[in-house]
């Protein structure tokens, strides 16, 4: 859906600069500005600041805003890129030591923790960031992508089509006990590590759960990913069987005909 007046006005007064241009906002090229994850959520006391002037629609479209539960904030190294998360716990947390996150990062892997891409909330730097796609090894935003500051260079998410993977790094947490929720729960693509981490977790020699479980990881987590795989090997075969079958009774049916 495309952005209302009334979002493209709060993105003019919520920019960075004063002198953000309606070409800054205005088109189809700046709709992504206005949708998940880059979508600005008002904070109460500007929506009643601008309260009475609105009408129904406005005010509603305002109160949606305010809804936003800021947990955690985090940001960028030089600071011009900061937001908030609204989830106490991401969907999942895991390390990445593919070649692509070990030379993008520049570190033997990538620690990333999944979110919903309305989970986040940009207090500034929205409209500062670029965008690089390791597949075409292009800078169009087009996904899935991985977003850094425009300015110092830090990675701030990569961004899929339905979620967006942070990293935690850049979150101020208060304490350890916040840390231990971004604690990750395996490791992927093992078998391209740069470094043996003997932390007793999970490693996968490629993606989760499609492929094995290597080195160090928990027997009863290899026992249950043979049993899954013996189970995929059964399916499988049960479905050559059934298409066998039923390619036969075609060829009968074709026959009569």
């Amino acid at each position: 859906m495309p952005p209302s007046a009334t979002q493209k006005s709060a993105a003019k007064n919520n920019a960075d600069t004063p002198s953000t241009s309606a070409s800054e906002v205005e088109g189809q090229e700046n709709e992504w500005k206005f949708r998940a994850p880059y979508k600005i959520h008002s904070n109460k006391k500007d929506a009643s600041k601008n309260g009475e002037k609105g009408g129904g629609e406005e005010r509603e479209e305002r109160e949606d805003e305010e809804q936003f539960k800021a947990i955690y904030e985090g940001g960028c190294h030089c600071g011009k890129v900061r937001y908030q998360l609204g989830r106490e716990r991401p969907l999942a947390s895991k390390f990445c030591h593919c070649g692509t996150c070990q030379r993008i990062h520049g570190a033997p892997f990538q620690h990333a923790a999944i979110f919903h891409k309305e989970d986040i909330n940009f207090l500034k730097g929205h409209h500062d960031l670029q965008w690089y796609d390791s597949s075409e090894k292009t800078t169009r935003h087009k996904l899935p992508c991985k977003v850094s500051c425009a300015y110092c260079g830090s990675w701030i998410m990569d961004e899929g089509r339905n979620m967006i993977l942070l990293f935690p790094g850049l979150i101020n947490f208060k304490d350890g006990e916040e840390r231990k929720k971004f604690l990750p729960e395996c490791h992927m693509f093992y078998e391209n590590r740069v470094v043996d981490i003997n932390d007793g977790l999970p490693k996968w020699s490629g993606m989760q759960g499609k492929s094995d479980l290597i080195a160090d990881s928990p027997v009863e987590a290899v026992k249950k990913r043979k049993r899954e795989v013996e189970e995929e090997e059964r399916e499988e075969r049960a479905k050559r069987r059934g298409g066998d079958e039923g390619g036969e009774g075609d060829e009968d049916m074709d026959g009569e005909k």
